[in-house]
């Protein structure tokens, strides 16, 4: 097993530290990442934080770990503004639209697989959604309530931080402290039902043009959106696990809220690793829905857009992302993914070299230190921009290799070509278009080769409208014929 080879340090928002990765069971880890609300398309900067955690992912299973990847679908309870008032999110699109709200889950739900699935994602081991889990959701608040930590009013229940925090510090991941929260409160007294302002919905009494409703000991309502995560992430990983993901948006309040739930009803601190990928900006700015300063990943595939200069591939894309440190920020703009294009095709085109190359007796490339460099780098906090630089060393040494500039054994060649492997697909999830481009233009030519068949056939027994209207119909999309006295021809217009 290569974990127990590999040193894995990761950076740990809980402590601010980079800290020697070790998982609570040997050889097993426990993930959970906080997964979408689904009420419009997944855009971009969404797309790369599940792009962030798909490669810590693949590189944990690289390493020889059996990991449970946990991600949820919120489906209620997030309500607009990330807030205990307002609309839910998905019945408000369900009311514009004046369809179902789980038309409007179901919808975005295979739009968000789709998208994710053409940037080569791996789908999460459980993806439980939040109201398949409401009578969990029930349990937990009864908990939390016969601990002390909360209270009920009105039918509706709420988590007491000033309580919590008797006993417990709330604050601790994004290193808030209460009495500055406080401070910092402009809610006006009586104008809520809260004890206090710092204080987050458990449960909330759905009012009666509230779509979205169960029933509960306390009154016919919904989950506060925090809790679902503190439900299903336990309910799946157990009241301890290894590594909690998300946005960094997310840190506060709702992982703050997420230990305070899970502290408040087990008594245990639930997460060791707590893990944020950093925002995609579009103009120098948070890319959000709510604001409109986005980019679908279709408008990036097709090209329409008033952004890009050009179509870009999902691979191209995710090499862009990839190209900058997971808790960095990244500025999304054409000039920049057309460097990565290049980059990315330079990679591809030594990878396909590696089959071609001559070797010798000795090699004038370290490739046990280049190889071992590799691993040092996603061992740092899953360094991906020097993994890539490293393995831009290896372009460098082939393209020298295939000049007689530089010699290589076939048995380090061997090593190279299985690392290089493992590193741009199993563990970058980089994707080789040049062979699914070579694979459809096969599939074509089959297609076009049969329908010329066919229409010989039809010439042939004097069938000429359907003979017509195969060249007619193929000449439609761009596939030219030419007869001639050895046959059929096309070529692509």
């Amino acid at each position: 097993m290569l974990f127990k080879d590999q040193e894995l340090k990761v950076y740990n928002s809980l402590t601010g530290e980079k800290e020697i990765f070790k998982s609570i069971t040997e050889g097993y880890v426990g993930m959970y990442v906080c997964g979408p609300t689904v009420y419009s398309n997944v855009h971009l900067g969404n797309v790369r934080t599940f792009m962030s955690f798909d490669m810590i992912f693949r590189y944990l299973k690289h390493l020889g770990y059996k990991v449970r990847y946990v991600r949820n679908i919120t489906d209620a309870g997030h309500l607009e503004n990330d807030a205990d008032q307002g609309e839910d999110r998905i019945a408000k699109k369900a009311r514009l639209e004046q369809i179902e709200p789980m038309e409007v889950v179901q919808r975005y739900t295979v739009d968000f697989h789709n998208t994710l699935n053409k940037f080569n994602n791996l789908p999460p081991s459980i993806e439980p959604t939040a109201t398949g889990h409401i009578i969990e959701q029930i349990e937990i608040i009864k908990e939390i309530l016969d601990n002390g930590f909360a209270y009920e009013v009105n039918g509706s229940v709420y988590f007491d931080v000033l309580k919590f925090n008797e006993t417990n510090e709330y604050g601790k991941l994004s290193k808030r402290k209460v009495e500055d929260l406080i401070h910092n409160t402009r809610e006006t007294a009586g104008q809520s039902e809260k004890k206090n302002p710092q204080d987050f919905a458990l449960w909330k009494k759905a009012e009666p043009q509230h779509i979205m409703r169960w029933p509960s000991p306390w009154s016919d309502g919904f989950p506060g959106w925090h809790l679902e995560c503190t439900t299903m992430s336990t309910k799946y990983l157990g009241e301890q696990f290894d590594i909690h993901g998300g946005g960094m948006d997310l840190k506060f309040p709702h992982h703050e809220c997420e230990i305070a739930q899970a502290e408040a009803s087990t008594g245990k601190t639930p997460v060791n690793y707590w893990l944020h990928a950093n925002l995609l900006t579009l103009n120098g700015k948070k890319m959000a829905k709510s604001t409109g300063n986005n980019i679908l990943p279709n408008e990036i595939f097709s090209g329409d857009n008033d952004i890009l200069s050009k179509p870009f591939s999902p691979a191209v894309t995710r090499f862009f992302m990839l190209q900058a440190h997971y808790r960095s920020i990244l500025d999304f703009g054409n000039d920049a993914l057309l460097a990565s294009e290049k980059g990315f095709n330079r990679l591809m085109d030594a990878y396909h070299m590696l089959d071609s190359l001559a070797t010798g007796t000795t090699s004038s490339f370290n490739v046990k230190e280049w190889k071992q460099s590799c691993y040092d780098a996603m061992n740092d906090d899953f360094n991906t921009p020097i993994l890539i630089a490293n393995l831009f060393e290896a372009v460098k040494q082939v393209n020298l290799i295939k000049e007689e500039k530089a010699s290589i054994s076939a048995e380090d060649l061997k090593v190279v070509k299985e690392s290089m492997q493992a590193f741009i697909f199993d563990v970058l999830g980089l994707q080789d278009e040049r062979n699914a481009q070579d694979n459809s233009s096969d599939k074509l030519t089959g297609t076009v080769e049969l329908l010329i068949q066919l229409r010989s056939e039809a010439r042939a027994n004097k069938d000429f409208a359907t003979s017509d209207k195969i060249r007619d119909e193929l000449t439609s999309l761009g596939v030219q014929l030419k007869d001639g006295k050895d046959g059929t021809t096309f070529s692509l217009n």
